[in-house]
């Protein structure tokens, strides 16, 4: 049965910016130019001009700008002087520098200053309007293109979801989707990302049936659609990446990274890296650290941990790190795919932590693999379910990655990543599992043993709304461990979240729009990873 959605109403055109904006043109041959000023002043712009740089600098304190074309030869006053001094007075106008020098250390000295555009005489009246386009409206003509070409693509993206998808669909459906998100967002037409919303809420609702619908046949190997999942990463990606005569191999594992914030980390490291290979791979269930994360580095699902290694999995009900025994998982996956290799693990819990493993990069080029678990998104989810001012940071999904990207610019691990490039390391960066930002409420009822997650619940004698989740009433069937013979593991679906009857309305308020993980989601669920090459 296909699923259709209401086509997206085209968005209204933006203000034409041409009619509202002022030009100062600085050039000591202006007389010459006139044809170009007639030109712009037919557009529709208004363009004050002057032959020399203390004019420019004088008229510039006189009247605002919203753009200033600069000669970069002029008498007197150079055009790169001119450009200090306005910038000193007003930094954040821009100014397009027009030269008839090629040479580059000119090149160099402008862009320095911080010019905005840098153009070659002798200039056509397109060029000066594709710049001033550029600059003036290309966020709202490239927020308009996007909005055009997402409604293209809306009805195409509908159907598709209504279609019968394999594992690798779903995971192209979910990164076009994840493109989409980066596109719009901070567009100046928010009801087409509220109708990208609204897909997106479907597109999970489909996605956490063909979960339900498949899982078991994933994790037993059954059938001919089994996707890599997080026990075989290791096996795939990083294991034949480890050779001793080779650059050593860092394998960094950023807790709760989710593929938008991979995608808005993945250009701050290009300047240091060539992103070599990269895709998803599927999450185990439940989608959190204790399981996820174990069963990554162990290579195997948690029951089999349990079994393999008496004693280091720890239940939920009971006392002691969930995660104490990852680098002795990590060695017993190394042995028995035969990579008899000398190791290092680092988990980083804080930022003195990060910083001292920065300095101590020298220490770890002879190590043919280093492992660096690193907390910070997965802290930051945390916070900002408990904390008032990150909730108004990280209100909605935008604020969450541009709040990550900040972070990670000033970070400790981007110090990491850089010491590692220049030192001629490889890096494979990936996580355990991903977030979903939860909305709709699922009651449930449990005894005092229940789990506290939000996303995922197992225990004995547990009351759920069927429709809402995934029941698993027997373990064994996805290795997972249990506590007793009854116990059974129920996995939210798409955005709901668990929530007891007792002090219901007040829970609800609390929890909704946090970010939270342990269910069936495509943000949970698709995990990135890729492997950087240093430049």
């Amino acid at each position: 049965m296909r699923t259709f959605i209401t086509e997206p109403v085209a968005p209204k055109s933006a203000i034409n910016l041409n009619m509202t904006a002022n030009i100062l043109w600085a050039d000591d041959e202006i007389d010459l130019l006139r044809p170009h000023v007639l030109f712009l002043q037919g557009k529709g712009y208004s363009v004050d001009t002057v032959n020399n740089g203390l004019d420019a600098v004088e008229s510039s304190k006189k009247k605002e700008y919203d753009i200033i074309f600069l000669d970069e030869n002029m008498p007197g006053l150079s055009g790169l002087e001119t450009l200090s001094r306005i910038k000193a007075l007003h930094p954040l106008v821009p100014v397009i520098m027009i030269t008839k020098s090629e040479e580059e250390h000119i090149m160099e000295e402008a862009i320095g200053g911080k010019i905005s555009d840098y153009l070659i005489k002798p200039v056509n009246p397109n060029q000066i309007l594709l710049s001033l386009k550029k600059n003036l409206e290309g966020r709202k003509l490239v927020s308009e293109k996007s909005n055009t070409n997402y409604q293209q693509q809306f009805r195409q993206l509908a159907m598709r979801m209504g279609d019968r998808l394999s594992t690798e669909d779903w995971k192209q459906l979910y990164s076009e989707l994840v493109r989409w998100e980066l596109d719009l967002s901070g567009g100046q037409d928010q009801g087409m990302t509220e109708i990208l919303r609204s897909q997106w809420a479907e597109a999970n609702e489909q996605f956490s049936r063909f979960v339900t619908d498949h899982y078991i046949d994933w994790v037993n190997n059954k059938g001919t659609d089994v996707p890599m999942q997080s026990h075989q990463i290791f096996k795939a990606k990083v294991a034949p990446l480890i050779d001793e005569k080779q650059p050593p191999l860092f394998m960094i594992l950023i807790d709760n990274l989710r593929l938008d914030q991979w995608r808005v980390l993945e250009p701050i490291l290009s300047e240091f890296y060539r992103t070599e290979e990269q895709g998803l791979f599927y999450s185990i269930l439940p989608t959190a650290t204790q399981y996820a994360r174990n069963a990554l580095f162990a290579g195997m699902m948690p029951s089999e941990i349990e079994k393999r290694y008496p004693g280091k999995w720890v239940n939920e009900d009971e006392e002691g790190s969930k995660n104490m025994h990852e680098e002795e998982f990590v060695g017993g996956q190394l042995q028995r795919l035969g990579k008899n290799v000398k190791f290092s693990y680092h988990k980083i819990l804080n930022m003195n932590a990060g910083k001292k493993l920065a300095d101590s990069l020298d220490n770890l080029m002879g190590n043919p693999l280093n492992v660096i678990v690193y907390n910070f998104v997965d802290m930051l989810s945390h916070a900002r379910t408990e904390m008032e001012v990150i909730r108004e940071l990280a209100e909605d999904d935008a604020a969450y990655r541009s709040l990550t990207k900040s972070w990670f610019e000033h970070s400790p691990l981007f110090d990491i990543f850089k010491g590692i490039a220049e030192r001629g390391g490889r890096v494979v960066i990936t996580t355990d599992h991903g977030t979903v930002r939860v909305n709709e409420p699922s009651k449930i009822v449990g005894d005092r043993n229940t789990n506290s997650n939000l996303r995922y619940k197992h225990g004995k004698n547990l009351s759920y709304e069927q429709r809402d989740v995934l029941v698993v009433k027997d373990p064994a069937q996805v290795f997972l461990p249990k506590a007793n013979v009854s116990t059974t593991y129920v996995f939210a679906k798409s955005d709901r979240f668990f929530v007891y009857p007792n002090n219901y309305n007040h829970f609800v308020t609390y929890f909704r729009h946090t970010f939270q993980h342990g269910g069936i989601s495509l943000e949970e669920m698709l995990i990135p990873w890729a492997v950087l090459k240093p430049r």
